[in-house]
This record gives C-alpha cells, sequence and structure tokens, in this order.
C-alpha cells in the first residue's frame, strides 16, 4: 500500500506492505485523513532535534473515515463490508496497545489501509459526507475539554486561542447552552470561524487584553471590574462581591500562556489547558493561588464522547462545512503540512490516500 512516511525527519511518499489484522481486528480502506496541529509541530521539533528523538518509519493521522474491507479472526462481523466507519485512534491486541500511528507496526490514516478494534466502531450515518465524519476526532477533542470543565449555563467562558482546538471548545459550549461565549485570537480568519462556530464576542488580543473584556461579563452591575479582580483578604475570605463563574480554555499551546491565563484570570476561575505545548513551560504559582485558581489539563476523549461528537456533526449541531479547507492526495500532502500554518488560509486539510 502505499503510504506517506515519518522517515530520517522527513515526510515520504513510499510503499509498505498491507497490514493484517489481528484477532478482534478489521482491515479498512482510508477515505480521508485530516492532518492535526500536532501533526504539523512534531515534523518541526523532529526537524532540530537530535537524530531518534522521535519514532521514524511512522504513518501519522488519527483524524479519519474508513471503509470496512474485511475481518479478522475472532470478530463479530455486524456491520457489512463496504461500511463506512469512525474510530477511537488506538489499536490493542495481544502484541499490545498503541495509539494509530504512534509506532511503524500500527500505520494511521495517512495510508491506503490500516486496521481497526472491531469493538471501537462507530458506524457513520447514511447521508453523512465523509469530510464530516474526519472531523469527530478533533471535535471530541473539544466537547471532552467543555465535559471536564462543567460548564454550564450562567458561567462565562473564555476561549484562548481559535485554532482547531479553541474552535472546537466553542462549538461544545454553544451546543451546551454556556453563553456569552467569548474567543480571542490574532488571526482575521480564525475570529470569523469563532463566530461561526458559536462566539458571541470575538476580540483580537493586538487591540488589547481580551480579560479585560471577559471581566466585565463576570462582574456584576455597579462594581468596577478591575476593583472585583483585586486581591486583597476580603477576596480571599470570600467577602468580595460576588461574581458570575468564569472559566478559561487555554488553547494554544505555547509555553507563557498558562502565566497569562493566571494573571489575567478572576477569583476563583477554572482554567482547562487543553492546547498541546510540548516544550518546558513555567509559571508563578502565587499569581493563581491568590486568586484560588483552579488549574485542569484535559486530553483526548472517552469512547461515548466521541460518538456524541459524530451525531452532534450528523445533526448539523456544528457547522463541518466550514472546517474543510484543503484536500490533497499523497504526493501534495508533505506540502499541505507547510500550507496549515497560515490560519488565514486554512482550518483543516485532508489526505485522501487514495488519490
Amino acid at each position: 500500500m502505499r503510504a506517506l512516511i515519518f522517515r530520517n525527519s522527513s515526510l515520504v511518499v513510499g510503499d509498505l506492505p498491507d497490514p493484517e489484522p489481528d484477532e478482534g481486528q478489521v482491515l479498512v480502506q482510508t477515505l480521508a485523513a485530516g492532518i492535526c496541529g500536532s501533526d504539523v509541530h512534531i515534523r518541526d521539533l523532529a526537524a532540530k532535534a537530535p537524530p531518534g528523538s522521535f519514532p521514524s518509519e511512522v504513518v501519522w493521522g488519527h483524524e479519519f473515515c474508513c471503509e470496512l474491507l474485511g475481518y479478522g479472526a475472532g470478530t463479530e462481523q455486524k456491520l457489512k463490508p463496504g461500511t463506512r466507519v469512525c474510530s477511537v485512534p488506538i489499536a490493542y491486541s495481544a502484541r499490545g496497545a498503541s495509539m494509530l500511528g504512534g509506532a511503524p507496526e500500527r500505520p494511521g490514516g495517512f495510508a491506503e489501509r490500516m486496521v481497526l478494534n472491531e469493538s471501537m466502531l462507530v458506524p457513520v450515518p447514511d447521508g453523512m459526507p465523509v469530510e464530516h465524519a474526519v472531523l469527530t476526532e478533533p471535535m471530541a477533542v473539544g466537547w471532552h475539554a467543555v465535559e471536564q470543565s462543567r460548564a454550564a449555563p450562567g458561567d462565562v467562558p473564555l476561549v484562548i486561542g481559535c485554532g482547531p482546538v479553541g474552535l472546537s471548545v466553542i462549538a461544545g459550549l454553544a451546543i451546551k447552552g454556556v453563553h456569552p461565549i467569548i474567543a480571542a485570537d490574532f488571526s482575521p480568519a480564525r475570529r470569523k470561524m469563532a463566530a461561526t462556530m458559536g462566539a458571541d464576542i470575538v476580540l483580537d488580543p493586538a487591540d488589547g487584553s481580551p480579560y479585560e473584556g471577559w471581566q466585565r461579563e463576570l462582574t456584576p452591575d455597579g462594581v468596577a471590574a478591575d476593583a472585583s479582580s483585586q486581591v486583597d483578604i476580603r477576596a480571599i475570605l470570600g467577602l468580595g462581591p460576588k461574581l458570575r463563574p468564569g472559566v478559561i480554555f487555554e488553547c494554544v499551546g505555547v509555553p507563557g500562556v498558562i502565566q497569562q491565563i493566571l494573571d489575567g484570570a478572576m477569583r476563583e476561575t477554572r482554567v482547562v489547558v487543553v492546547g498541546v505545548c510540548l516544550e518546558r513551560d513555567e509559571i508563578l504559582p502565587l499569581s493563581g493561588l491568590s486568586k484560588q485558581v483552579s488549574i485542569q489539563f484535559s486530553i483526548g476523549y472517552t469512547p461515548q464522547e466521541f460518538t456524541q461528537t459524530l451525531r452532534h456533526l450528523a445533526d448539523g449541531r456544528i457547522d463541518g462545512d466550514s472546517w474543510i479547507t484543503g484536500k490533497v492526495g499523497l504526493n501534495e500532502a508533505a506540502g499541505a503540512f507547510d500550507d496549515l500554518k497560515n490560519p488565514e488560509r486554512h482550518v483543516k486539510i485532508l489526505i485522501e490516500p487514495w488519490r
């Protein structure tokens, strides 16, 4: 089979043996797979890292929609070959478990074929576009973060960063009915997408601190926002003005952003870190301690949340059309990684290995 292979810190198109399903697994053909921002980041880091720092000879691709081709041993075979399916991107058998694309023996969706576990298959509803089904995985990340945050109507959320992670969080908040949703990003195109996903107030950090606008929404009438954010013994004792509950989602994944959030947070703010930072970061704990800020880290999703997200997309509760800004075959895929760095042009580029 043909595949986009991460080899010696570069992406190359080559031929690999077709994978064979272990017991309880199925063989599928990839219809489309999305390029994740973390894929781009890992490629860039690997180019600067010492040889051997990252696994080589691997096929990435954890956002995908596939067609069922056949079954391995020990399967129930409830779905007909030809059924379109999605799956949580892990494979497990007697040989162990790993994320698809994490090891040479577990190729991901940037290949013509791969193996999935039958128990993880989620059929794609009839009439649902393949492109929308591919979005299930990245959108599930945001849905999980919203669920983890316990956000509910009455809370005031602030989403820092409107790349795919932030956009998926905004979509999840809108589905939950948590308003007003405030979002901030330097990119005009991403701010426009944030509004499309359901953000009520969209801010450009270049025009001023996004935390000030968020603070105004939290602060009761008749109280200055700067006064209610001051740290003194009255606030620590709970004697200051009562604020609306605030929750901030960190969706950037760049060192220094968490500290900025702690500096801009109000008393008893919940902070949910969703952005994947692959570098060391530093914070001043006193910044959060003095305001009794809670920090929670969120990654992935449960199988139930994955299935819920597919249904949200199928039901039209999430605008999938606006996400897809490019499609390429394997030969053009390496260049698409660079194209995806331009937020004014792209949100999500799909690789179609069969092209």
